[in-house]
């Protein structure tokens, strides 16, 4: 299969499609679920698919080293390019590796503001002009409103959009009334869209809890493989 086709094909084309026509930029989504899931797949996947039009990625990990996340990357890209049959593997791959910067930090001692400055130097000064920034791993029982109308107002300025993953903790997590995870919901102001993924008895489901001003819309008509952890139509 051609990069092109794959790109029109791409599972992602439905979600998009599904969320306003995607997150767009100066907008902040979030991928929660209880640990294990299937968040980082997720993200991943979308990351793999901006890349894959030639467009450049942040990846920002809290949590793993980015031998780690490289290892998600490449396990990920060879088996879409396995069950697709994509060509010229060696060539996309090389495209994914220029197009991606991969950054690490701890959750303590580093403040939003270091991360923004950062990120700025990076897109700035580095000339990497990112459209698309995954934030994986960030503890949410940190975050703050103040925390996040900073990086609203600065993928707002710098014209990006940003995906983050949210891991719920606890057996049984704690919702509200509309389907929100208790630990996000001082933030959902400044998020636009929040998707929940659920465990059912052979696939994981995509629950869209907020897609920008509509709240628990039509959910999505895809599903995550429990054992591959790829994106599929339901």
């Amino acid at each position: 299969m051609l990069k092109e086709e794959f790109i029109k094909k791409s599972p992602v084309r439905i979600l998009e499609r599904s969320i306003e026509g995607g997150l767009k930029p100066g907008n902040i989504g979030i991928i929660a679920s209880k640990k294990g899931i299937g968040k980082t797949s997720v993200l991943v996947q979308m990351a793999l698919d901006k890349l894959m039009q030639g467009e450049k990625v942040i990846h920002v990990s809290f949590n793993a080293h980015t031998s780690y996340v490289i290892s998600w990357y490449e396990n990920i890209f060879t088996e879409i390019a396995k069950r697709k049959n994509l060509e010229n593997i060696s060539d996309l791959k090389d495209q994914l590796v220029r197009n991606r910067v991969i950054m690490n930090f701890t959750q303590e001692g580093v403040s939003v503001d270091q991360i923004i400055r950062s990120l700025r130097a990076l897109i700035v000064d580095g000339a990497f002009e990112a459209k698309t920034i995954i934030v994986d791993g960030f503890d949410f029982s940190r975050a703050t409103v103040e925390r996040f109308e900073k990086v609203k107002q600065f993928i707002q300025e710098m014209n990006l959009e940003v995906w983050y993953s949210c891991t719920l903790g606890g057996e049984e997590p704690i919702f509200d009334k509309h389907g929100t995870p208790i630990v996000l919901r001082d933030i959902m102001p400044v998020v636009s869209v929040l998707i929940v993924l659920e465990p059912l008895h052979d696939f994981i489901h995509f629950k869209v809890v907020k897609d920008h001003e509509r709240v628990n819309p039509q959910d999505l008509s895809l599903k995550l493989d429990s054992r591959s952890l790829l994106i599929a139509e339901n």
